[in-house]
């Protein structure tokens, strides 16, 4: 049963790639058109130079007379041909290639950007990395590797076909058998055998780049414990399991090889052995003989990548099987079929609000229900584990959700994603900047902000300072995830990116966690004025002298609102002394 399945899924998988590539034809076709007529002029030049070789002799020995400048004037064609066919093949081709892979990285990525980040959580980084580099890379294979020599290979054996059977039946019958036994059968057994080895290649390469990846962001933690030996170890036994993988395929390309160099040899001898005797019975000239017999020998040239490419068919079968099921994957979050309505005021309704991770988790949230009116200041407190940071998940529209959202009373469904977050200014909890000067992060959410926008929001961060101090200033380049900056200058920039959005909605995670006293209190007071106007939600564990941002508090318990109540209530009840800025445990807010 699983050879039946095969053979369709492979096809399959084949029309959905062509069909993905089709603004590549023109190129992908030209090169294989180049590929096959450099190979043609090349089975041609060795034949006709035989013929003409064997015929000058025989005309040197009798003294017969021969047309010398025709065949002298086909070789030099047939080499140049090959010699400029090679050139464009190689020039074509290639390039064909990377526009193929530029195309299918570009149609992978955005496949999935809508499934960031409810669908990609349950793959790590180094495993997309693997989708996007390592799995598209592969599928070059089915071009440069099968599609041309498949192509090439079947023209090549059905042209020496028609001319083994114009000159001697016989030997065309015989070449049908051995092109059979080579073509179909060889590559046929290769493609059946590396299958498995091919897939495991393929997993255990994705598997070294996962550890890889872990041993050098965790390499502190292994050293601290002493794990790096067993890290080494789990590395070395990936790389012998892919190895052994691997010499599985060598072993299955290396038999394919030799296969169709034996039917090549039994090529020359089936040709001769037949052309002896008509050759002595006078049917056959000796020039012809010759060619036939290079001809034959010649033509299994085509042949003879065909079990190399089938056996690596397994390998590239399973990163297409991998991309398309990541990319076959649907969105968590469904965008809206008609264009979102206008939103007039920016009132936040939240009624029942229920929002799991999958299926059989617990519920993060379990009937939320909460008011932000346009302009309200509002903090959000609770333990960890209480829903807070899933709640700025369900209104961001970034995890499918049961109950309603309404932003200025329209269903967050009928709104869509980006048309959300392009009201909504995030500074998350553990904000990410990417590997950029700091200029280009803040200017993520507004790329023609001006440099004046930019000081202005710098000063409302408490950036200035730090700014100044940098060797290039703003062209200061961050690192990989803010790895040149601390986690406190890495806050305030995440600050000055959703200021600098002059979104009508600002939620705030954990603003000041890793900064000083003092930096934080000067950052309360900028906040607060360049937040006027907008409604204003900060998310915190303890609130503290958060206070002076908001006007109202809600606790947060068990993925509920339990409490709602103004600041002054909640100072004097749960801060009694602002000093120490003790506030209530889980047990304490029930």
């Amino acid at each position: 049963m699983r050879r039946a399945d095969a053979p369709a899924s492979s096809l399959l998988l084949a029309r959905r790639l062509l069909a993905l590539l089709r603004t590549e034809r023109g190129w992908m076709l030209t090169g294989t058109m180049i590929a096959l007529l450099s190979t043609l002029a090349g089975i041609g030049l060795i034949a006709v130079s035989g013929h003409f070789i064997t015929a000058m002799a025989l005309a040197g020995a009798s003294g017969a007379a021969i047309n010398y400048y025709t065949p002298a004037a086909l070789i030099r064609l047939l080499a140049i041909v090959r010699t400029l066919g090679r050139y464009l093949e190689r020039l074509i081709t290639h390039d064909a290639t990377l526009r193929l892979l530029a195309r299918l990285r570009s149609w992978l990525f955005a496949r999935l950007a809508p499934l960031a980040p409810a669908r990609l959580t349950v793959l790590r980084s180094a495993e997309l990395f693997s989708r996007l580099r390592a799995d598209i890379d592969a599928l070059e294979h089915a071009y440069l590797g099968i599609a041309i020599p498949a192509v090439t290979a079947i023209t090549v054996m059905f042209s020496a076909l028609i001319v083994a059977l114009i000159y001697m039946p016989w030997l065309g019958a015989c070449l049908a058998a051995l092109f059979a036994v080579s073509a179909w059968y060889l590559p046929w057994q290769a493609s059946q055998h590396g299958k498995k080895p091919g897939a495991e290649t393929v997993a255990c390469a994705e598997a070294l780049r996962e550890l890889t990846a872990d041993g050098l962001r965790g390499r502190a933690e292994l050293v601290l414990y002493g794990a790096e030996a067993m890290h080494a170890e789990r590395i070395v036994k990936m790389t012998a399991q892919q190895q052994q993988a691997r010499r599985k395929l060598d072993g299955l390309q290396a038999m394919g090889s030799a296969g169709v160099m034996l039917c090549a040899q039994l090529a020359v001898i089936g040709a001769l052995a037949l052309g002896l005797p008509a050759l002595h019975e006078g049917t056959l000239a000796g020039p012809d003989l010759v060619m036939l017999a290079l001809l034959a020998q010649a033509s299994f040239e085509a042949v003879a990548p065909l079990p190399e490419a089938w056996a690596q068919w397994g390998a590239t079968l399973a990163s297409a099987q991998r991309v398309f099921a990541l990319a076959d994957t649907p969105p968590a979050i469904e965008e809206p079929a008609q264009v979102s309505p206008t939103i007039e005021h920016f009132d936040l309704s939240i009624r029942q609000l229920r929002l799991r991770y999958n299926e059989t988790a617990s519920w993060a949230l379990d009937g939320v229900n909460l008011d932000l009116p346009q302009g309200a200041r509002l903090a959000l407190v609770g333990p960890s584990g209480a829903g807070k940071s899933s709640l700025m998940g369900a209104l961001l529209r970034f995890y499918p959700f049961e109950g309603r959202i309404a932003l200025g009373g329209i269903p967050l469904e009928n709104l869509g994603g980006d048309e959300v977050r392009s009201h909504i200014a995030v500074v998350e909890q553990q904000p990410y900047l990417f590997d950029a000067s700091l200029r280009e992060n803040l200017k993520l959410g507004r790329p023609d902000v001006t440099d004046e926008e930019l000081r202005t929001v710098i000063t409302q961060a408490r950036l200035d300072s730090y700014v100044d101090s940098l060797p290039h200033g703003l062209d200061t380049w961050v690192g990989e995830n803010g790895i040149r900056v601390s986690g406190g200058e890495a806050r305030r920039i995440a600050i000055a990116r959703a200021l600098l959005m002059d979104a009508p909605i600002l939620i705030l995670d954990e603003p000041t966690e890793g900064l000083d006293a003092v930096t934080a209190n000067e950052l309360y007071d900028s906040i607060a004025v360049a937040a006027r106007g907008r409604s204003l939600l900060v998310i915190t564990h303890r609130l503290g002298k958060l206070c002076s941002l908001v006007d109202e508090v809600a606790v947060m318990r068990d993925g509920r609102v339990v409490e709602r109540l103004p600041v002054e209530a909640y100072r004097s009840r749960f801060i009694p002394d602002a000093q120490t800025m003790h506030e209530p445990s889980s047990t304490a807010l029930s």
